[in-house]
């Protein structure tokens, strides 16, 4: 990457990722300027960093992206509830900020449009962002049942792999 149209270039792929993915406006709010890529070998985008800090990753098997907290922040800032939102019991709040998987009794409501496989974000009521992870189940789903997960947090608030800089 040593030309700024190759910068210019893998932003601009990264933010259409993303505006698929999210919605319209995703890659915008999700990737400034400032954005750092670390590429594969191939040439093929991996990771997304902006100040040091990971905001996502693009999953070699399928292409989308996976988000870490700094760009569920970000999502959640440039897209109001429920969007891509899976709403948690506050009582349960503190161990799924720790990183704890969201279990589907837990679930208090869910964006309609959630599929099994998307990148989703766990909030509280008060639309408090504790993780970002992926759906297990579809929206609808979630509320239906009252066992198994929910969402696998990949990201908690309160986790230690997750450090502001």
């Amino acid at each position: 990457m040593s030309t700024e149209y190759s910068k210019n270039s893998l932003l601009s792929r990264i933010r259409t990722i993303a505006d698929f993915q999210f919605g319209s406006g995703a890659g915008d709010a999700l990737f400034p300027e400032t954005c750092e890529f670390q590429l594969s070998t191939t040439g093929r985008i991996r990771q997304v960093t902006d100040a040091g800090i990971r905001l996502a990753t693009v999953r070699a098997q399928d292409g989308r992206l996976t988000l870490g907290f700094a760009a569920g922040v970000r999502l959640r800032e440039a897209f109001r509830a429920p969007a891509a939102r899976v709403v948690v019991r506050d009582d349960v709040a503190p161990f799924v900020a720790a990183g704890k998987n969201a279990m589907a009794k837990h679930v208090v409501s869910a964006d309609d449009s959630i599929r099994a496989g998307d990148e989703v974000l766990v909030v509280t009521a008060g639309d408090e962002l504790l993780a970002t992870g992926a759906a297990l189940l579809g929206g609808a789903e979630m509320l239906a049942f009252n066992y198994g997960v929910a969402v696998k947090v990949r990201q908690g608030r309160d986790s230690q792999c997750f450090q502001e800089k």
